[in-house]
């Protein structure tokens, strides 16, 4: 499956592919955006200017992109353009790649005019939404004017073609500006634009850029802000060594976080929520290989992984304290609260705590991790760090690591769990904690196991008795707040109301105990399914 292969072995696919319109080449692109003001600056950067060819060349591109008026391309994850440059005009058909970040599949042929022409694509091999397709079919839904300079780099391991981008995407009559800065692998190993990346991030603030043109031109046509993506199921197989897997693991978090990126920089609250899970994900992974691989590299994005959950737990307490407690209490009718004076007087620490998650995604450190990240999964790094007596580990098949990593956290989850009834709320935590990590390894491993029948038993009760434990944690998540609203309100209704779901929430903290034990016993007499 595309999935778990990755961007060199489908740029090296693509080579062996002859020139032609009928088969698909593969874009392996990076992305970075710039402050329009510094790209001038970066175009004479040392760094570029010693592995640059020639002074390059200055083009000026006029790009439509067209759709069906039902935008049944944009739903398919495909984008069609054609772009002008002088008198010459090029029709480019890109898809994504599921699970890959760099890579996109591309059909491109010249055409006469700004008007796309079917024909010179493989319809066949296409399918939906091509299928009994025409032109007149098509409707332009927004442009992009720009300028770019066009370098050609010779890297150690590759030649990486850099251009500068400095123009706008047009839509609908409103505009966008557009800075970035694009380096596509030419030839050689995808990790060097990972590791330019970071050289490049050494002479200016840059950001990784997770939405193409493509993606920020239906935002704005479409009047529209970037969605939350989930996890997506990884493409592990029982044939599979432990080097594949983890190749397999850590891109799969890779995309799940950059597919979030753009969606909590807008200040969502489920793009907020899906980033945070990305990272407890990946943070998983690197823990379930520690014991088995213990990589420094590794253990130091997992710092960097950790520092960033942290710094989008604020604003995830806040969403759901606003979204989903108070919702609750609402909902219940009681007497005596006031939830929209409540409501109110919470905003501003909410809207605080999205703007410390926007400066935080903003800042350098931010593109350094993302980058880091993406340079050890196109590398390998683990390889050149395992120590010679855990060779044999990477060579072995995936089923014997994930039956001993799911072991391992089933055993830690039950002996957190000793004594459940007296458990105090910070080991009930701890305890959810570790169950969570057994779900995501589950998750992970589960092509593995997918055809066995408990599966989905051992699953289902792993389940409800963490979302069980999280119910119960939400009371310990709200106090703080309340009490920073009440230091910072001197309104009485606010404060009765703080008074009120202080005590709705220990009332609500004693019911449903019963119900937790036995949640707790069904987990821990289902039989596991490795």
């Amino acid at each position: 499956m595309e999935a778990s292969r990755d961007s060199e072995t489908l740029l090296e696919e693509a080579t062996r592919a002859p020139d032609s319109t009928a088969r698909a080449c593969h874009e392996v692109e990076l992305r970075l955006l710039a402050p329009p003001d510094m790209l001038d600056q970066l175009r004479e950067a040392p760094i570029i200017v010693q592995c640059a060819r020639n002074k390059g060349t200055v083009r000026r591109l006029e790009a439509v992109y067209y759709d069906t008026p039902g935008h049944l391309f944009a739903s398919h994850g495909l984008s069609l353009r054609v772009r002008r440059s002088g008198k010459l005009h090029t029709q480019t058909l890109k898809r994504a790649i599921a699970g890959n970040v760099l890579t996109r599949q591309e059909w491109e042929a010249p055409v006469d005019s700004l008007v796309p022409d079917l024909a010179h694509l493989p319809i066949a091999e296409l399918g939906a939404p091509f299928d009994g397709l025409a032109v007149e079919g098509l409707t332009p839904i927004f442009t992009t004017k720009v300028r770019r300079h066009v370098r050609m780099l010779d890297l150690p391991d590759a030649t990486v073609e850099i251009a500068f981008d400095n123009g706008e995407i047009e839509a609908a009559g409103r505009s966008q500006p557009l800075s970035e800065i694009e380096l596509e692998l030419k030839g050689g190993m995808a990790g060097a634009l990972y590791e330019f990346g970071l050289s490049l991030l050494d002479a200016a603030p840059l950001q990784i850029g997770t939405a193409g043109k493509a993606e920020r031109g239906y935002a704005l046509a479409l009047d529209r802000h970037p969605t939350a993506a989930k996890a997506m199921p990884l493409a592990l197989r029982a044939e599979n060594n432990v080097d594949s897997a983890i190749m397999t693991l850590l891109a799969g978090c890779q995309h799940h976080l950059i597919g979030n990126v753009a969606t909590a920089f807008t200040r969502d609250p489920e793009g907020v929520h899906q980033m945070r899970v990305a990272l407890r994900r990946l943070r998983t992974a690197v823990s379930l290989l520690r014991k088995e691989l213990p990589v420094p590299s590794l253990q130091a994005l997992s710092a960097e992984a950790r520092q960033l959950a942290r710094l989008l737990g604020p604003a995830r307490n806040w969403d759901v304290f606003v979204g989903e407690t108070l919702a609750e209490v609402e909902n219940a009718g009681l007497s005596g609260i006031d939830v929209a004076s409540l409501r109110e007087a919470a905003q501003p620490y909410r809207l605080a705590s999205h703007g410390a998650v926007h400066d935080g995604l903003a800042d350098p450190r931010t593109g350094r991790f993302l980058l880091s990240l993406g340079r050890l999964i196109e590398r390998r790094s683990w390889r050149g760090e395992v120590a010679s007596e855990r060779l044999s580990v990477i060579t072995e098949p995936v089923g014997a690591l994930a039956e001993r990593a799911l072991a391992r956290l089933r055993s830690k989850a039950l002996h957190r769990g000793r004594g459940f009834a007296r458990l105090s709320p910070e080991e009930r935590h701890h305890l959810r904690l570790t169950l969570k990590k057994l779900r995501y390894a589950a998750e992970f491993f589960l092509p593995l196991y997918a055809g066995r029948p408990q599966v989905r038993t051992y699953l289902k009760n792993l389940s409800k008795l963490q979302d069980a434990l999280g119910a119960a944690n939400d009371a310990s998540s709200s106090a703080p707040l309340l009490q920073e609203i009440a230091r910072g309100s001197a309104s009485p209704d606010v404060h009765r109301a703080v008074g009120a779901v202080i005590g709705w929430q220990g009332r609500g903290e004693k019911e449903p105990q019963g119900a937790l034990r036995k949640a707790w016993r069904r987990f821990k007499q289902a039989s596991p399914f490795w």
